[in-house]
């Protein structure tokens, strides 16, 4: 089996290694400096400056390690093996060589790494015991060092590519959470907005040949439902676009709870009677803790527009210590449907809108109730908590 490559694209210009190539090579070389200078006896002329100067280039391969590890792992080999020829020195398996065959471990495939293990145990015998006999000990010291790198070379690259894909699988969750935003986005604005539009130009049909203020009203309407339906479309698919190409103009604020009256005077408008009441001492609120109010009460009403028939409506805001609830009520579906079909008419209600609700209110914490009265009739309450950190800043 084959691990993915993991060298680093190189930039024009820009220098084939980065500084923590350069730190690694440095201390690499730093390493088995000291350890030739310490543990070569220096009686026998073993320490040279000749010696120096090669532990010091065999560090210089692994500035390549990222882009050319295979590359860099054979010269680090070839050069440390003619320092071993070159000085007498006690079996070891230094710092350079680790970190070479480290690198190139990371990127071959299974046969080639045993054949880059098997070639570096056997050099590196080769080299330090010229001249000299071999002990058991030595060999295994190398076989286990060997082993020690490559096991952990593995272990590693398997760790990260984990890593790349729960990356990956956020990123992709993160995208679909997204879209399912916005499709809950353009469910709202599409139902709420074309239903209004829909009502309003069936009011002014049928007032066009009567009372003419009011066929102006319900057109002036429908005029304004439109362009903001069209602006909230097209700010909630420029998210699509985002990489695209550059924003030239801020976004529109989104709704709150102080945009209540406007929804609730559009669905008076478009026929259902509706009261509005504030209970409580009112105060702004989170944008998404509002936006999440904002979208309740209209999908609600819009609801009622759509199921309820002849009927009434209220909404509810109450602002309390710790949380806000919003209650929408209608008396629909009571008078003028049999008792038998209650459970259908309340049925009717559930669908997208519903989960799109409940769905918002859970992100935000809260809790969701919906369902149909005694004697007719629909109820949606919503309790919205707030945090410790937004109560105290809200009630300054």
């Amino acid at each position: 089996m084959r691990t993915r490559r993991y060298t680093a694209p190189l930039i024009p210009g820009a220098l084939p290694w980065t500084r923590n190539d350069g730190l690694v090579a440095v201390g690499a070389a730093v390493v088995d400096l000291l350890g030739y200078l310490i543990g070569s006896p220096t009686e026998d002329g073993s320490v040279t400056a000749l010696g120096c100067i090669l532990v010091v280039l065999s560090a210089l391969p692994l500035l390549a390690r990222r882009s050319h590890p295979m590359p860099a792992f054979v010269a680090v080999l070839t050069l440390t093996s003619v320092l071993n020829l070159s000085s007498s020195q006690p079996s070891h398996f230094g710092a350079v060589i680790t970190v070479g065959l480290y690198s190139a471990a990371r990127v071959c495939s299974a046969p080639m790494t045993a054949v880059v293990s098997v070639a570096t145990v056997a050099l590196t015998l080769l080299s330090q015991g010229f001249g000299r006999t071999t002990s058991r000990t030595d060999i295994l010291a190398n076989v286990i060092a060997v082993l020690i790198v490559v096991i952990t070379a593995i272990v590693v690259s398997r760790w990260q590519q984990e890593v790349a894909a729960t990356r990956r699988l956020l990123a992709d969750r993160a995208v679909a959470d997204e879209r399912r935003r916005i499709a809950r986005e353009l469910h709202d604005i599409v139902a709420h907005h074309i239903t209004t539009m829909q009502l309003m130009a069936g009011g002014a049909r049928a007032n066009l040949a009567g009372n003419t203020d009011a066929a102006r009203d319900a057109l002036l309407t429908l005029e304004s439902s439109g362009r903001m339906a069209l602006g909230e479309m097209r700010q909630l698919l420029d998210v699509l676009r985002a990489g695209d190409e550059p924003e030239l103009a801020p976004h529109a604020p989104q709704p709150g709870a102080g945009d209540i009256d406007r929804i609730v005077s559009e669905s008076r408008l478009a026929g259902l009677p509706t009261e509005f009441r504030v209970c409580g001492k009112e105060r702004p609120l989170p944008p998404t803790v509002g936006l999440t109010v904002f979208r309740v009460v209209q999908e609600a009403l819009t609801n009622a527009r759509k199921h309820a028939g002849r009927a009434r409506a209220s909404v509810q805001l109450t602002y309390l210590p710790d949380r806000v609830d919003v209650e929408v009520l209608d008396d629909g579906a009571g008078a003028l449907v049999p008792v038998g079909a209650l459970e259908t008419a309340a049925a009717a209600r559930t669908g997208y809108g519903l989960i799109g609700m409940h769905e918002r209110v859970v992100l935000q914490g809260g809790t969701l109730e919906t369902g149909g009265l005694d004697g007719g009739g629909f109820r949606v309450a919503a309790s919205l908590p707030l945090a410790a950190d937004e109560r105290a800043e809200l009630l300054q």
